[in-house]
């Protein structure tokens, strides 16, 4: 009996042990999007949809339609995003970061023009994974002498970005690789809090319906500099 007892004592510690690390293997990570519901999150600007299908969220464009943002209703400052992104080739899309609202005539959604860091999602060869400054009066917040296409996004799959925002400097990479190493204070000065947004870019009346997905969206908070 005691040795009984003992060998399932020794089993419960060993169970012990491992449980700590498994558990804080993803610490501080949190989903935005929960694979069925568009909970957490508010359309602003444009008539471009967005509905989850088959545990992605797809944003269709809509023609006429100006630039359509579906945001978070939570605001974040200093953080390490993912997810994965998927867009019909001849659409250009990105994703807010630090991002806020101007208010504008005439805006009968009771939201403002939505501006801020927005880093590129679109078909290469082309600048996917740079920083733009949309609504901001400034274009790309990358430099011109970096601003490269390039073709670490696979046109026909999904594509992995991470995003660091720490302080001023904003770190992207696609699928592994590095594309932007960012420092840019006064962008910084106006916008170092502020929401994510899934941007469905406006189109011409002789072009589309184009789509894009994006799945496995989480975050995590850091302290910042």
């Amino acid at each position: 009996m005691r040795k009984l007892f003992t060998s399932a004592f020794l089993l419960m510690l060993a169970a012990c042990s491992v449980a700590p690390s498994t558990a804080t293997a993803d610490d501080g990570w949190v989903s935005l999007f929960d694979g069925k519901s568009l909970a957490g999150w508010t359309q602003k600007n444009g008539t471009a949809t967005y509905a989850v299908e088959d545990g992605t969220i797809v944003g269709r464009t809509a023609v006429g339609s100006p630039n359509s943002f579906l945001c978070t209703d939570k605001d974040y400052g200093n953080f390490e995003l993912e997810f994965e992104v998927k867009v019909d080739k001849g659409l250009n899309s990105g994703v807010q970061i630090r991002s806020q609202t101007k208010e504008q005539e005439n805006n009968k959604k009771g939201y403002g023009r939505v501006n801020g860091p927005q880093v590129e999602i679109e078909s290469g060869p082309a600048e996917a994974g740079y920083v733009y400054g949309e609504a901001t009066g400034r274009g790309w917040l990358t430099p011109a002498e970096r601003l490269k296409p390039h073709d670490h996004f696979d046109n026909d799959g999904w594509n992995k970005y991470r995003i660091v925002a720490n302080g001023p400097r904003i770190q992207t990479w696609i699928n592994g690789e590095m594309i932007e190493d960012l420092t840019d204070e006064p962008i910084f000065e106006t916008h170092s809090n502020g929401f994510i947004g899934l941007q469905v870019h406006g189109i011409g009346k002789d072009k589309g319906p184009y789509q894009v997905a994006w799945r496995n969206i989480r975050i995590k908070e850091l302290a910042g500099k």
